[in-house]
Parts: structure tokens; C-alpha cells; sequence
């Protein structure tokens, strides 16, 4: 069993950075494949970014080239940096574990994901 706590979230205007951090407690956490999805007012929560355990990422189009997701697995963290940001990206963000094994098809589906944290909130002003 993992549990998560995000951090990192913060008000920022548009064109600016954030580095988010998502901290895991438990065992085995290199053997998870970590995401992060954000939620806007009013929206369904959206996938944003993944990574597995051997470190292959993926992105929404929407984040493509502006996001990157990494982890540390001797510190139990995944990261998610923020560049370049817009308004469209306000939203929580929350991170999530998948326990193996991952499925590409489905890693944008909440469903797939095993464990969630409480979520950080991100605001760009322009």
C-alpha cells in the first residue's frame, strides 16, 4: 500500500514555472508506475502524465514539450514540471500509483490507478 502527498502547487503567472512533487510512503514504490492528472472547476479529471517503473513517459498532447514527469525512486518521489504555463493548465493536480502491471491502453483512466493523493492546487494568471 502507498500513500501520496503532493506539494509544489502555487500561484504563478502565465509563462512561468512550478516544479510539483509527489512524496510515497510505503514499500516497493520503484515497482509502481506514478501519473499525474488535474482537475479544473466544473471538469472531469484529466490524465496529464506518466511514468513507469523503467521510466518511459508519456503526455497529453495538451502538456506535450512543456511538462515533464520524472521520479527518484531512492527518495520514493515523482516529479512533474511545470514550464511554459497558461491559465487552461489551473487546475489540482493530484498524483496516482498504478500497481504492476501498467497498461499503456488504460493509463489514461483513472480506473487503472491503484492509489491516490489528496492533490495540489495550481492557478496561472495571466
Amino acid at each position: 500500500q502507498l500513500q501520496l502527498v503532493e506539494s509544489g502547487g502555487g500561484l504563478v503567472q502565465a509563462g512561468g514555472s512550478l516544479r510539483l512533487s509527489c512524496a510515497a510512503s510505503g514499500r516497493a514504490f520503484s515497482t509502481y508506475a506514478m501519473a499525474w492528472f488535474r482537475q479544473s472547476p466544473g471538469q472531469e479529471r484529466e490524465f496529464v502524465s506518466a511514468i513507469t517503473w523503467n521510466r518511459s513517459t508519456y503526455y497529453a498532447d495538451s502538456v506535450k514539450g512543456r511538462f515533464t514527469i520524472s521520479r527518484d525512486n531512492a527518495e520514493n518521489t515523482v516529479y512533474l514540471q511545470l514550464n511554459s504555463l497558461k491559465p487552461e493548465d489551473t487546475a489540482v493536480y493530484y498524483c496516482a500509483a498504478d500497481f504492476p502491471p501498467f497498461t499503456v491502453a488504460t493509463m489514461t483512466k483513472e480506473y487503472e490507478y491503484d492509489y491516490w493523493g489528496q492533490g495540489t492546487q495550481v492557478t496561472v494568471f495571466s
